[in-house]
């Protein structure tokens, strides 16, 4: 894998990882009425940080798939999983059961061998 998909592979992973945590910060605001919350969550500024990542993850996306393979790139993309699974574990206390740490295992050894031998044979 080049210099520039790994960086926008890495760029892409941070995108979404922030995108879903500043949404999430977002979501757990607490309100009398469905209609009060939701208003609420559209003046926070962390609500559209959280749009704008996905924004821009979109265009690191396209990126990424100008430079490897379709197959490659979801592979490899799975990873955003695990990275968002660790991050909302820190920094809202989510649980990690012992299935979703085999989940994460099983992900994470996956993009291992995709990424890993993703330069043989080329």
């Amino acid at each position: 894998m080049s210099a520039a998909a790994l960086f926008f592979w890495i760029l892409n992973a941070a995108l979404d990882t922030a995108g879903h945590l500043a949404l999430k910060a977002a979501a757990v605001t607490e309100h009398e009425t469905e209609w009060r919350r939701w208003k609420t969550m559209l003046s926070l500024p962390v609500m559209w940080l959280g749009l704008g990542c996905f924004v821009f993850e979109f265009f690191a996306w396209l990126a990424l798939l100008s430079l490897i393979p379709l197959s490659l790139a979801v592979l490899i993309g799975s990873i955003n999983i695990v990275v968002v699974m660790l991050a909302g574990k820190l920094l809202f206390h989510e649980r990690l059961d012992r299935m979703r740490v085999a989940g994460m295992w099983l992900i994470s050894m996956g993009v291992a061998m995709a990424g890993g031998f993703a330069g043989v044979g080329t």
